[in-house]
């Protein structure tokens, strides 16, 4: 088993690694001058079982060229088995037509990665199911979930807590929450004008009085969340947090969430954090590094990773 990783989010590469008690492999992933990708491995992988760790956060582009051709070279390298673990899925919330003469992104993306040479993919909370059907080779979706509920159950007052799903799409991500810690559900019904753009149009559930915790998938320039929390206070929240599994944050979006009326905001490290979330007092990071270890773990044992979640 070998450990190969780009340059997307090293920090949790080597906290994977140091789950397994495995060193990363002596690869180098540079650029040329005029910014093409150059890998070169260091090592000898024929007939092993790789796992590659990258995620294709931003720059989303060039981290999945860096996914393209460390496979590349992994092929021809004569690699047994080639597992790509992207804890962020880019392009995931391009899977759909949602107006005429748009592309579906997600799909040409699986496309890619599959055609590169990847015999199976292992991913973390995509932002729909349906992608996991966009890949035509095997392809594990783990969830976060066990990690956020345990941060929960050690943080908070559960008797006087809300989760709240921020959308109608999301009410199967927060209801897996809610049952794990024993709580009631809301939902916060909203639209969106354009995209980026939302407004908030109901509070679904009485949330007077309660400590709430809206729970998704993506936070990007955090607009969604902030009319959200806005919202759960005018309808009498006592305060709200939120979990979010990939804590995209695109430029502005800390300083926003830093201004608003959030409690905190806690991200996994699925993404590389940046200097301006480590400088952020109400934003907080939790580490998915054990769950995906024990998930690639029991793969190269060819044991069961659904387990993991019951």
């Amino acid at each position: 088993m070998k450990l190969v990783t780009g340059n997307s989010n090293r920090a949790l590469a080597e906290a994977i690694a140091d789950y397994l008690k495995l060193p990363l492999a002596d690869c180098t992933v540079k650029r040329f001058a005029d910014q093409e990708i150059n890998v070169q491995l260091h090592e000898n992988v024929r007939g092993e079982d790789v796992y590659i760790l990258q995620s294709t956060s931003t720059p989303a582009d060039g981290n999945l060229m860096e996914l393209l051709i460390l496979t590349d070279t992994l092929r021809r390298s004569s690699a047994r088995r080639i597992t790509a673990v992207i804890p962020y899925f880019g392009y995931a919330r391009q899977d759909r037509r949602a107006t005429g003469r748009t592309p579906i992104s997600a799909k040409l993306v699986a496309n890619m990665i599959a055609g590169a040479g990847v015999h199976r993919v292992m991913t973390l909370d995509l932002h729909t199911d349906q992608i996991q059907g966009f890949f035509d080779i095997p392809t594990d979706n783990l969830y976060s979930a066990p990690v956020m509920a345990r941060d929960i159950k050690e943080r908070y007052d559960i008797g006087n807590l809300m989760v709240v799903s921020p959308d109608v799409g999301g009410v199967a991500r927060a209801r897996a929450i809610a049952k794990r810690i024993g709580t009631d559900l809301a939902i916060v019904d909203k639209r969106r004008p354009r995209p980026g753009v939302s407004e908030v149009m109901n509070v679904i559930g009485d949330v007077s009085g309660k400590s709430c915790l809206l729970i998704d998938d993506i936070v990007d320039s955090g607009g969604t969340l902030i009319n959200a929390a806005d919202a759960l206070l005018k309808a009498g929240a006592r305060e709200v947090s939120a979990y979010i599994t990939h804590g995209v944050l695109s430029e502005g979006a800390c300083e926003r969430i830093g201004a608003s009326k959030f409690k905190e905001l806690v991200v996994t490290d699925s993404i590389c954090e940046t200097q301006a979330q480590r400088q952020a007092a109400n934003i907080r990071r939790i580490t998915i590094a054990p769950l995906l270890g024990e998930a690639l773990a029991r793969t190269a044992r060819d044991e069961s990773v659904s387990s993991l979640f019951n």
